[in-house]
């Protein structure tokens, strides 16, 4: 080594190592309020069954009644309330023939040729129901089905030189669905549109609830007579009507409400 030679001096000692934090455990004030918690609601449960079990029971009511409220017995004929006679029994008038509930023609007017011919019963299939009125005839044949629809009893006559009246009674069964005042509201409810219905509200048939009667605006084509038309529509239980009247001249109101108001005292 030579004389100018140091010897390097020692590395100092490096600043002692501070120890490492040890993390605490987590969970475990968690799991400690958590089993306290427990513990106090069981023990607020015991405490509790323990002093419901100390009382008294309560007594239940009787299930048996001290007397009937109906007799016992079934009254004596003598006594017994007399069933009502047809005329009162709305029930014997729509369970028999729907055809005679049907409005009779004005006096004066005439049978329609199908009639002379004797190919009309009264009675019309629901399939050419749905062809003759309606512009979607499978649809409403299906709503009808859906519906309910029992049956259909049909009338109709001629007056004058273009004049055409047609009655329809529908029947529909009876049940959860109310069929007739179901078919009823899906009328309603295009008539007051000016494209598919009337174009207005319409005004209300007597006696009845919900029914109204509608005149149409006159349709006019070059080369054809002017078109009137009028419809009546209610419904009563299990059966609604359906009046149109068709014209080459102007119809009343009067004429529509008086057969309207007719039909809906048959039923």
């Amino acid at each position: 080594m030579e004389p100018n030679d140091t010897i390097p001096a020692a590395p100092e000692a490096s600043a002692a190592a501070v120890p490492a934090h040890r993390p605490r455990p987590r969970g475990r004030t968690t799991l400690i309020i958590a089993a306290a918690a427990l513990l106090g609601i069981v023990g607020g449960v015991a405490v509790g069954y323990g002093v419901q079990a100390e009382r008294e029971p309560t007594p239940l009511a009787a299930l048996s009644q001290p007397g009937l409220g109906y007799p016992a017995k079934p009254l004596s004929a003598d006594r017994a309330p007399a069933p009502l006679p047809a005329a009162q029994d709305r029930r014997v008038k729509t369970g028999g023939d729907l055809r005679k509930l049907l409005v009779d023609r004005p006096e004066g007017a005439k049978k329609t040729l199908i009639d002379e011919l004797g190919l009309g019963d009264g009675w019309e299939p629901i399939d050419q129901y749905a062809e003759m009125k309606f512009e979607n005839p499978h649809y409403m044949f299906e709503a009808l089905a859906e519906q309910g629809l029992r049956r259909v009893a049909s009338t109709s006559w001629n007056q004058g030189q273009y004049r055409n009246t047609e009655v329809h009674l529908l029947q529909f069964r009876s049940g959860d669905l109310l069929g007739a005042s179901e078919h009823f509201d899906g009328q309603m409810t295009y008539m007051p549109e000016d494209e598919e219905g009337a174009g207005n509200m319409g005004d209300a048939i007597k006696g009845s609830r919900e029914g109204r009667y509608f005149l149409y605006p006159v349709e006019r084509k070059a080369g054809y007579l002017p078109f009137y038309r009028a419809r009546a529509l209610a419904v009563r239980g299990d059966i609604a009507f359906d009046i149109s009247i068709s014209d080459s001249s102007p119809i009343s109101k009067k004429d529509i409400r008086t057969l309207a108001e007719r039909q809906l005292e048959r039923l």
